[in-house]
C-alpha cells in the first residue's frame, strides 16, 4: 500500500506500534499530524546579548566537555563553549546517550539553539539542540511535533519530512473553486508543505497562533465536510414526505385556560417555531434546549395536543422510569380534563395491563403514550404515530431513535435536553436539526444560594442543615461513588449514609444509587416524593427527572469530580418550590486551584448556556462531552473553541453550496467520495433525527 508506514526509511513493525498511538497509521496521518509550535532558527545571536527566559540560537566553538558526577550516582555532560563575545555553559542532566560525547568535542564548532538562563553567574543552556556547524548556516523555522514515548523529536521530523517528499504533491482539495477563491485557500499539497517546511519568512506569530494561511486552509476545509454531511442529513430529512398538520387550537387553548400560571415568552417563542414545522410537509426535526426549570416538558404536551388535533397520537420517550412516570402523572392530570387518554408503558408494566394498553394503541384509543426503552419494542404498535417526543435526548442512540420513527408515516420528532450545549458545540452535534431554546425561567422562580463549603465549615452547615429539616424541609446529600474505592480517596455513599443516620437522627434517610433494581430505586423515590424521607443520600441518579418541590437544600461531596454542566443539572433538583432553596459544593481537602476555579464558576452563575461555555473553555470538547461523538472525531485540526468564526463561516458555505447544487451530478463525485470516506455509514442515517 502506497500509504503505508512501512514505506517510509527507518520504519519498522516497533515503530508503527508507537505511532499508532498519536493516532498516526499511514502516511497521509503523518501529513496531518502538524507541528505543536514552530522554533525560530533564522537568525544567530551572540552569547553576550543572550536574556534568561529567551530561546536563541548560536554558533559556538567546544573549549572543554565531560561527565560530571552528581549525587546519588547520576551523572549530567556539560560543555563550555564561547563565541567571540563570551563564554556559556551547556548541560544535559541525567546523561546516558552516547552520541554527545562523539558530537561535542573540544575545538568543534556547534550550532546550538536553547533557552538561556543565568546561573552562579554564567549563562547556561540546559538540554539544548546541537548539531555540528559543518556547513553554512541557513536561516529555518523549526516545526515541533507531539511525541510519544520512543520517539524523539528528531527522529518524529524526519518521518514528517519523508511523508511530505512522498506524498504530499498527490493531495487535491475537492472542495468547489470557486468557494477556494472566495475564501482565499492555498492549494491543499502547498497548505501541507508550508506548515510542515515553512518558509523562513513566514510569519511566525501566524504559525505559532495556528491562524496562518496555510492552517486556515486545512481548518476550513474540515468545517466544510462536517457541515456538509449535517447539511445532507438534515435534507435528506426534509425531502422525506411528512404530513402538514392542522392547528385547530381545540385542545391547546383548553390546556392554557386550564394552567395555573402564565407561559413565559420564550416558551411562547419556541412553540410557534414547533407548530410551523408541523404545519410544513416536511418531517420536523428539532432539539428543543432549555435550562433546567424552564418549561420544555409543558411545550412538548402543547405539540403533542396538536397531532392528536389531527387525530394522530403522539409518544414521549424517557431515559428512566422515574421520568417517565413524571411526566405521565404531569400529562394525565391536563388530558382527563380535556377527554384524551394517557398511558404508560414501562419494563415494569404488569404482563395483563400491557396486553390491554398494546391492543388499545394499535385501536387508536390511547392519544398520549408516555414511555421507556420499553416502546421501542417491535410489539409496541401505534394507530396512527404522529409525533415522537424524545427528552434527555443524549441517552439514547440513534438506531434507537429510528427504531421509534418506523413506528409512524415519517412522525415530526421533537428531542429535548435539559444539559445546556454551548453554540459551538450545538452546531456541530447537532447541526442537522433546527434548535430552539428556551432561555427563560417561569415568573416568581427564587434563585439557588449556591456556596463552596470547605471542610473546616462542615459542622457549621450540618447545622443548617438540621435547621432546614426541623422546619420541614428536605435535603438531597449528593456523592460521586457508590462504594469505597482504594484509588479515590472519596467518601461513598454507602459509608457517608451511615455517618449521616448518626448525625441526623431522629430523621428519616434513605439511599439511592444506579446499582440498586429498578423496584427500590422506584420505591425510595417515591418515598421521598410523598415526604417519608427527610434526607436523601444519592448519587447522580437524581441528576435528571426527579421533582420534588419541597427539597430546598443539596449537598454535593466532592464537588470537583463533577463536570459544571452536570453540577448545574443536579443544582436544578432543588429550587421547584416556593422555599428558598441553597447548594452547597464541598470540594476533598486536597482539591487544587484550578477545580476551585470550576466551582466558583457553578458559585457565581446560574445561566446554564453560560456555565457550559465556561465548562467547554476549562475543560475543551473532549472532556466536556465525555465521549467522542460523530463528527469530532474527524478534526484533526481546527479546533471548535479557537476557530469558531471559520466553523459559522464554513456551516454557511457548506448550506449554500446544497441549497444551490445537485451533489448527485457526475462533476461533484470527488467531493461526494470525501464526504463518504470521512462520514462513513452515519450519511446513511440521513433519516434520523
Amino acid at each position: 500500500m502506497a500509504d503505508s508506514l512501512l514505506n517510509l526509511k527507518g520504519v519498522g513493525p516497533a515503530l508503527v506500534e508507537k505511532l499508532a498511538r498519536l493516532e498516526v497509521h499511514g502516511i497521509d496521518d503523518l501529513l496531518f499530524l502538524l507541528p505543536l509550535r514552530y522554533e525560530d532558527h533564522r537568525t544567530l545571536s551572540s552569547i553576550a546579548r543572550l536574556q534568561a527566559g529567551e530561546e536563541r540560537s548560536l554558533q559556538v566553538r567546544v573549549v572543554h566537555c565531560g561527565e560530571v558526577s552528581g549525587g546519588r550516582g547520576r551523572k549530567r555532560f556539560e560543555a563550555l563553549v564561547q563565541d567571540a563575545s563570551g563564554q556559556a555553559r551547556l548541560v544535559w542532566f541525567h546523561y546516558r546517550s552516547a552520541w554527545l560525547p562523539k558530537l561535542v568535542q573540544p575545538g568543534r564548532e556547534l550550532l546550538v539553539h536553547g533557552v538561556a538562563r543565568r546561573f552562579a553567574g554564567q549563562v547556561e543552556l540546559l538540554h539544548p539542540q546541537i548539531e555540528a556547524a559543518d556547513r553554512p548556516f541557513v536561516p529555518h523555522i523549526l516545526p515541533v511535533y507531539p511525541l510519544t514515548e520512543g520517539i524523539s523529536q528528531t527522529q518524529m521530523r524526519r518521518l514528517c519530512q519523508q511523508a511530505v517528499a512522498l506524498q504530499a504533491d498527490r493531495l487535491q482539495s475537492h472542495l468547489p473553486a470557486t468557494l477556494r477563491q472566495t475564501r482565499q485557500l492555498l492549494p491543499l499539497a502547498s497548505a501541507i508543505r508550508q506548515l510542515h517546511q515553512p518558509d523562513p519568512a513566514s510569519d511566525l506569530d501566524a504559525l505559532q497562533y495556528q491562524c496562518s494561511p496555510a492552517h486556515r486552509t486545512l481548518i476550513y476545509e474540515e468545517f466544510f465536510y462536517l457541515q456538509l454531511g449535517l447539511g445532507l442529513r438534515r435534507r435528506g430529512q426534509c425531502a422525506l414526505p411528512g404530513r402538514a398538520f392542522q392547528v385547530s387550537h381545540r385542545y391547546t387553548r383548553a390546556l392554557v385556560a386550564l394552567l395555573p400560571f402564565k407561559m413565559t415568552t420564550a416558551q411562547r417563542r419556541v412553540l410557534g417555531e414547533i407548530k410551523r414545522d408541523l404545519m410544513a410537509p416536511a418531517p420536523m426535526q428539532r432539539l428543543l434546549q432549555g435550562d433546567v426549570g424552564s418549561g420544555k416538558t409543558l411545550v412538548a404536551l402543547m405539540a403533542a395536543l396538536v397531532v392528536i388535533e389531527n387525530a394522530c397520537q403522539a409518544a414521549v420517550v424517557a431515559p428512566t422510569e422515574i421520568l417517565a412516570e413524571q411526566h405521565y402523572r404531569q400529562f394525565v392530570f391536563y388530558l382527563q380534563q380535556l377527554g384524551l387518554r394517557c398511558a404508560l408503558l414501562t419494563g415494569s408494566t404488569r404482563a395483563r395491563e400491557r396486553r390491554t394498553l398494546l391492543q388499545q394503541l394499535q385501536d387508536g384509543q390511547i392519544h398520549l403514550l408516555v414511555g421507556t426503552h420499553a416502546l421501542f419494542q417491535p410489539e409496541v404498535q401505534f394507530a396512527d404515530l404522529g409525533l415522537v417526543v424524545i427528552d434527555e435526548q443524549h441517552r439514547f442512540g440513534v438506531q434507537q431513535r429510528n427504531l421509534l420513527r418506523k413506528k409512524g408515516r415519517q412522525p415530526d420528532v421533537l428531542v429535548m435536553t435539559a444539559t445546556p450545549i454551548p453554540r459551538t458545540l450545538s452546531m456541530t452535534l447537532y447541526g442537522d436539526l433546527a434548535l430552539s431554546v428556551i432561555d427563560e425561567l417561569p415568573a416568581g422562580r427564587q434563585p439557588i444560594r449556591t456556596r463552596i463549603v470547605f471542610e473546616n465549615k462542615r459542622e457549621q452547615l450540618y447545622s443548617f442543615i438540621e435547621e432546614k429539616l426541623r422546619q420541614g424541609r428536605q435535603v438531597y446529600c449528593v456523592y460521586p461513588l457508590v462504594e469505597e474505592s482504594q484509588k479515590l480517596d472519596l467518601t461513598a455513599a454507602t459509608d457517608a449514609c451511615e455517618l449521616l443516620q448518626r448525625r441526623f437522627s431522629p430523621f428519616r434517610l434513605a439511599l439511592l444509587h444506579g446499582q440498586l433494581p429498578s423496584a427500590d430505586k422506584d420505591q425510595v423515590m417515591c418515598r421521598f416524593q410523598a415526604g417519608d424521607i427527610d434526607l436523601l443520600v444519592a448519587t447522580t441518579v437524581v441528576e435528571v427527572g426527579i421533582d420534588v418541590p419541597n427539597a430546598s437544600l443539596m449537598m454535593i461531596e466532592h464537588a470537583e469530580r463533577f463536570g459544571l454542566a452536570q453540577l448545574h443539572q443536579l443544582r436544578g433538583r432543588v429550587g421547584r418550590g416556593q422555599h428558598q432553596s441553597y447548594c452547597f459544593l464541598l470540594p476533598s481537602p486536597g482539591c487544587g486551584a484550578e477545580a476551585r476555579q470550576r466551582l466558583q464558576v457553578i458559585e457565581t452563575h446560574s445561566d446554564g448556556f453560560r456555565i457550559a461555555e465556561a465548562d467547554l473553555q476549562l475543560r475543551g470538547p473532549g472532556e466536556f462531552l465525555g465521549t467522542r461523538q460523530a463528527g469530532l472525531d474527524q478534526l484533526r485540526v481546527a479546533n471548535l473553541l479557537r476557530d469558531q468564526p471559520l466553523l459559522e463561516l464554513a456551516r454557511q458555505d457548506a448550506f449554500d453550496f446544497l441549497a444551490e447544487h445537485d451533489i448527485l451530478q457526475p462533476q461533484f463525485l470527488p467531493l461526494r467520495q470525501r464526504l463518504q470516506q470521512l462520514w462513513g455509514q452515519r450519511l446513511e442515517l440521513a433519516n434520523v433525527g
